[in-house]
């Protein structure tokens, strides 16, 4: 497999922004999924396991946030 970094050249988007929105992506995405790993849980009666992914959710929630926030200062700079 060939090993390509992309600078921008294809995607037109800078590796740095392109990973913070990536980032964001597979933040948010996980909080979903660990919503259905909750509601799991919680249907099963195991509060051990609704706190461990409801903090997990949170946790999740607040990179996409923070990636966010960032993303939308450097855009702002550029």
């Amino acid at each position: 497999m060939m090993n390509v970094t992309e600078g921008g050249e294809v995607t037109g988007t800078k590796d740095k922004n392109y990973d913070l929105i990536w980032f964001a992506e597979q933040c948010l995405s996980n909080a979903l999924r660990l919503e259905t790993y909750r509601a799991d849980a919680e249907r099963s009666g195991d509060q051990e396991l609704v706190e461990l992914f409801g903090k997990a959710q949170h946790e999740s929630a607040k990179g996409a946030e923070l990636a966010k926030s960032l993303l939308a200062r450097r855009l702002n700079e550029s």
